[in-house]
């Protein structure tokens, strides 16, 4: 299915990684900017799997990765970047979880850095995960929680999840949200879930981390990230980046806090009903102040209630696990994508599903 760029963009992104590994060259990273700036008015870096090598290997498929797309057409290019260049450029990392496969470049780069000295945000919890990296011991100590310490390259700067936006680049803010991935040996793991907003136009986007699956956990998490994004859709908000690591059939006890396209497709159903529930109570507030009617019981929603609720969002697939054996006659990440079609088509709630393809670069 061929991608629709919204009428009005406001970012560009570049992906320098969107696997779930275990392809160590293809990690979650991705390069944020307002569409109206220059990539060296300051960069987003959204996850820091991959970094500068493979951001290098890119460069050498696409030199013109990073280049005004009219102005490379029209053959007018003065200036190219190297990816030294361009990680010189970040502003600021924002992290949804301290994994490894989220984290990786951020840490082996962080002493050749180039440029000013760079934020690294996340939840508090995500910032007390990394610090164990950066222990001079797994790593050299690089970061530092002191605004003051300007003797290393990275200051940790925790998110609150308060509902509120923080500006965290030039004319970008975030909203966090914390999700469930799972559980381990030391109880429930937190990943996130980021409003990207972009402040002159106050359209945004929302990005995943790692998503467990509400259906399976204790204490549903994510349904709180659908209720916040429910009104903006899809007029201020029409892109959503959200993981989908393994095809369908994985039990869920093999899950590890993944999605599948079947949970997937019941989040999406969950974000859809939350659409129509809004929409259904707007009605009702305007009704108000108009002749009485019958009412609608908002808890009685049926599929065709839900029929195109999410018509005009694209949601993009993130997180596919590669399969790396060789024998798939098509990459996993093909095969996932297309699982999630079908479901999205058969239950008709309208959105777009689209693969995330490494090198490529989205306009938002």
């Amino acid at each position: 299915m061929p991608l629709s760029p919204p009428s009005a963009v406001s970012f560009d992104l570049v992906v320098v990684g969107a696997g779930g590994g275990p392809d160590e060259t293809n990690l979650s990273a991705y390069l944020v900017k307002p569409h109206d700036a220059e990539w060296e008015d300051g960069i987003l870096a959204l996850e820091a799997g991959s970094g500068q090598g493979t951001l290098a290997q890119l460069l050498r498929k696409n030199p013109l990765l990073f280049l005004n797309p009219v102005s490379a057409e029209e053959g007018s290019i003065n200036k190219m970047y190297s990816a030294s260049d361009i990680y010189s450029f970040v502003r600021c990392f924002l992290l949804t979880h301290a994994h490894l496969d989220h984290i990786n470049s951020l840490v082996v780069s962080a002493g050749s850095l180039r440029g000013c000295r760079k934020r690294v945000y996340g939840l508090k919890q995500t910032l007390q995960d990394l610090e164990l990296v950066f222990s001079d011991r797994i790593w050299p100590n690089l970061a530092s929680w002191k605004e003051q310490d300007d003797e290393v390259k990275l200051l940790y700067s925790a998110l609150t999840p308060d509902g509120k936006y923080k500006v965290v680049c030039p004319d970008i803010a975030v909203q966090t949200i914390p999700v469930n991935h799972g559980r381990n040996t030391l109880g429930q793991y937190t990943s996130t879930a980021f409003f990207i907003r972009h402040e002159p136009s106050l359209h945004e986007f929302l990005f995943f981390g790692d998503v467990e699956p509400d259906s399976i956990t204790n204490e549903p998490q994510t349904i709180n990230v659908w209720r916040a994004a429910a009104p903006k859709i899809p007029d201020t908000l029409s892109s959503i980046f959200i993981e989908c690591s393994w095809p369908s059939g994985r039990k869920d006890d093999l899950l590890f806090g993944h999605l599948t396209p079947e949970h997937l497709g019941n989040e999406l159903t969950a974000l859809a009903t939350e659409v129509v529930k809004f929409k259904i109570a707007s009605q009702q507030s305007e009704s108000r102040r108009r002749p009485a009617r019958k009412k609608q019981k908002r808890n009685s929603l049926t599929s065709a209630d839900l029929k195109d609720a999410l018509a005009g969002v694209r949601i993009f697939i993130i997180h596919c696990k590669d399969e790396m054996n060789g024998d798939l006659t098509r990459p996993i990440r093909d095969v996932i994508v297309g699982q999630v079609q079908r479901i999205v088509e058969e239950r008709g709630l309208g959105a777009q599903v689209i693969s995330t393809e490494q090198g490529t670069r989205i306009a938002i």
